[in-house]
């Protein structure tokens, strides 16, 4: 589980395919990292709501 995991110190967003899960770490302002798991579906979901205002 990822809320198990040492954590890490600043780096690049990335999604890693653990499992039937998808692990997304965000670098947050100030240090540390968002680490959130999601599935395939609500990835799309968050490409869906990102893809008009990303334009």
């Amino acid at each position: 589980m990822a809320a198990m995991k040492p954590r890490t110190g600043e780096g690049p967003m990335e999604v890693a395919k653990e499992g039937r899960s998808l692990i997304m770490r965000i670098p947050l302002e100030g240090g540390g990292r968002l680490v959130l798991e999601i599935t395939k579906d609500e990835a799309q979901d968050l490409k869906e709501c990102l893809d008009p205002i990303t334009q």
